[in-house]
């Protein structure tokens, strides 16, 4: 067996244990928060005062136009100036999840400004208050709609977790990193920790595939009604 392989072979299981053990929670924790976080702040967008639209466009402003790897160094680095010490995962999560929450926002935003003010006015004629309409009719239909985007910040977000080994996260490519620190094969490392998470990447688009089939064949069977 070339050496190489033999190596592949026995850093497989630790690299897929921190891809288990670190990288998923870290990736669903992170996304989880970073959707909560999108939904209210495109509903603060679209019907919020005018102050709190100002807070949530400079919340998305700031996190969209700044590098993913500087917020999450000012997370971790530098809110210890102030007195904020946070461990490394608890500090990953909060830059994913602020960071997913502002790109997200503008997607939940738009497919809920796209749904036509048809559906808005039927809701109203059946005495439904704007959360009853907005539950009922228009959040059904946008969620189909924002499923492809959405589901691609899910995908994109599994590989952005590579960025937590520099908060030292033990995650997958942190693990990789380890590893090949003493065994001086950089090489054959990172491309391992590369096809692990193209493995999984795969596996989620294979997943987005088949709900968003599901998803248009309920569109479908509905619309039949």
């Amino acid at each position: 067996m070339p050496a190489w392989l033999h190596l592949m072979g026995q850093s497989l299981w630790p690299l897929l244990y921190a891809g288990l053990v670190f990288t998923v929670p870290l990736t669903l924790a992170s996304f989880a928060f970073g959707i909560v976080l999108a939904f209210f702040a495109a509903l603060a967008r679209l019907f919020g005062p005018r102050w709190l639209v100002a807070i949530v466009r400079f919340y998305i402003w700031l996190f969209r136009g700044s590098p993913l790897l500087v917020q999450l160094f000012v997370i971790f680095y530098g809110l210890p100036n102030v007195g904020i010490v946070l461990d490394p995962l608890t500090a990953a999560i909060i830059g994913f999840s602020l960071n997913v929450g502002a790109y997200n926002a503008e997607v939940i935003r738009g497919v809920i400004e796209s749904i036509p003010r048809g559906q808005w006015e039927a809701a109203y004629s059946m005495n439904m208050t704007r959360a009853q309409a907005l539950r009922r009719v228009i959040l059904p239909q946008a969620t189909r709609v924002a499923l492809p985007a959405l589901s691609n910040s899910f995908i994109s977000l599994v590989k952005d977790t590579s960025l937590a080994a520099v908060l030292t996260v033990p995650e997958i490519f942190q693990a990789a990193q380890r590893i090949a620190a003493v065994t001086y094969e950089p090489l054959i490392l990172y491309s391992e920790a590369a096809l692990i998470y193209l493995v999984f990447s795969s596996v989620l688009s294979h997943a987005q595939g088949r709900l968003e089939a599901r998803f248009g064949r309920h569109a479908l069977f509905s619309a039949g009604r």
